[in-house]
């Protein structure tokens, strides 16, 4: 239990604390602005701040599965092609992807994923 819950448990608080950081601190203004000119009004309420929360623990639980059969290299790459790359494409082909934002979404992604990818392969 202890090789399985704490490593989940721990990279989902800093999956939350990288989201957090990323989109509400840094870039907060530039989605705002972004929805604001396509006639939309972001998506801030808290619900929205929980369902992350879901997210990053689903995140943090396919990290976990993948740390059981890959490096530390290949499970980051597939957790941020899994976690990143496909949402992207998704809010990419709905029209609410703010691409200049992806200069700074893709290292701060592949650095979120890197490092929740090392503490799931640290602690189990």
């Amino acid at each position: 239990m202890k090789k399985t819950i704490l490593p989940i448990l721990l990279a989902t608080i800093w999956i939350i604390i990288s989201e957090f950081v990323r989109n509400e601190l840094l870039f907060k203004s530039y989605w705002v602005d972004h929805y604001q000119g396509m006639g939309l009004i972001f998506p801030s309420e808290p619900i929205n701040g929980a369902m992350w929360g879901i997210w990053s623990l689903a995140f943090a639980i396919a990290i976990f599965i993948m740390a059981k059969k890959f490096t530390l290299a290949q499970t980051t790459f597939l957790a941020w092609l899994v976690g990143f790359v496909l949402m992207w494409l998704v809010i990419g082909n709905m029209g609410v992807l703010p691409y200049g934002l992806l200069w700074f979404a893709v290292p701060l992604s592949l650095l979120e994923a890197f490092i929740a990818s090392m503490i799931i392969k640290k602690l189990t």
